[in-house]
């Protein structure tokens, strides 16, 4: 013997059109705040890693460069100076007593 109880019945399907309606509203927020932080963030003056890795990269050259370039000067500085006079010995002074 089998009783209906439509009231169960009724119940059960109320609750399972509450949680559908209930997962509805979850995903309606979760893209909503998707599309909100979309927009936040574009907003903001990020740069993309493409960029920032073309940039590095140059940046590296440059430092390169700069120290190739460092190290040039420094040898033509040191080809450029002029040898350092000797200095006369005390024994070689004219005029010197003995």
């Amino acid at each position: 013997m089998q009783s209906q109880n439509r009231i169960f019945d009724d119940f059960v399907k109320m609750m399972n059109g509450v949680a559908g309606t209930m997962a509805g509203v979850g995903r309606e927020a979760e893209s909503s705040m998707r599309e909100k932080m979309r927009e936040w963030v574009g907003g903001m003056d990020f740069v993309a890693r493409d960029e920032f890795d073309a940039v590095k990269a140059m940046a590296v050259a440059a430092r390169d460069e700069n120290d190739a370039l460092r190290k040039r000067i420094e040898a033509l500085e040191l080809a450029a100076k002029p040898a350092p006079a000797k200095k006369p010995s005390k024994a070689a002074k004219p005029g010197a007593k003995p």
